[in-house]
């Protein structure tokens, strides 16, 4: 009887800790949605009294905010493709020829992933004025590509070390060259673990203000994440209202992003690849 009541007693907390958490990150996201569709909306969480698409069509007729999406594409898109790229090019021959070195490489890569960007912003900043790439778009990609890359090598790694190198020595006897045995064999059965590194990389991207705003000089070159203070009055006014409207517009295309790769999400997770070593 007491073993009974010690363990509805224990899934009683544990649900309610559960209810707790999940109200705690509620909470912010219905402040969200009501407020983006009320034209008078405070800090406060209320239905709107009138609801209107009044905040959506400000937002979109702003000057330069349609822009600063347009950017956030580019630059998470050109940046999550060459991640891709270098991280499988690289990752190919830390998975498949084994040794001390490589392992050390692997470790020095992981090791990389710890070190805070705004350790390394000054020489990085050097370095943009040397090659002239300040307020560029092309220096901003190629910057937050080479920070996001050693973390994707470690994972890209680790997922094909899931695939066994015999399945590509079978395709090398059948006559495919590497890199066709890569592109038709490797590849292929390693895609949830792909899509995994590419949504985590584009999300990562996507969200990125602290780059971009030290990087970026002109306005028609801003991101989406920069763009928003822009809706900040200098004097410290704040439209609530056109804040949360820019922000569910801001969050749509990860919500569609995670939609459609959550199931090779979970799959590439399961193969091990975050965590295996």
């Amino acid at each position: 009887m007491k073993m009974h009541t010690r363990k509805i007693f224990g899934h009683t907390v544990s649900y309610t800790v559960l209810i707790l958490i999940g109200i705690a990150f509620a909470v912010p996201a219905l402040w969200l949605f009501f407020a983006a569709f009320d034209p008078t909306a405070t800090l406060a969480i209320k239905l709107p009294e009138k609801w209107t698409l009044e905040n959506f069509t400000f937002i979109l007729q702003k000057d330069g905010m349609l822009r600063g999406f347009l950017n956030s594409l580019i630059i998470a898109g050109g940046t999550t493709v060459i991640i891709d790229v270098v991280s499988i090019m690289a990752a190919y021959p830390l998975s498949r020829y084994k040794s001390k070195a490589a392992n050390n490489f692997s470790l020095g890569l992981l090791f990389l992933t710890s070190l805070p960007a705004s350790a390394m912003m000054l020489s990085t900043y050097k370095l943009l004025i040397k090659f002239h790439q300040i307020d560029s778009i092309f220096g901003l990609i190629m910057v937050m590509s080479a920070g996001g890359t050693p973390y994707a090598i470690w994972m890209m790694r680790n997922f094909m070390n899931t695939v066994s190198v015999d399945l590509e020595e079978a395709a090398w006897i059948d006559g495919a060259t590497k890199f066709q045995a890569i592109t038709k064999v490797l590849l292929p059965l390693m895609l949830p673990g792909l899509i995994t590194v590419t949504t985590y990389n584009f999300i990562n991207a996507w969200g990125n203000f602290y780059l971009p705003f030290l990087m970026l000089m002109s306005a028609d070159k801003f991101p989406a994440s920069v763009n928003i203070y822009r809706l900040y009055d200098v004097h410290g006014l704040v439209m609530y209202g056109q804040v949360a409207a820019y922000s569910v517009l801001y969050i749509i295309p990860i919500f569609v992003l995670y939609h459609f790769s959550q199931d090779n999400m979970s799959q590439g997770f399961s193969m091990g690849g975050a965590t295996k070593g």
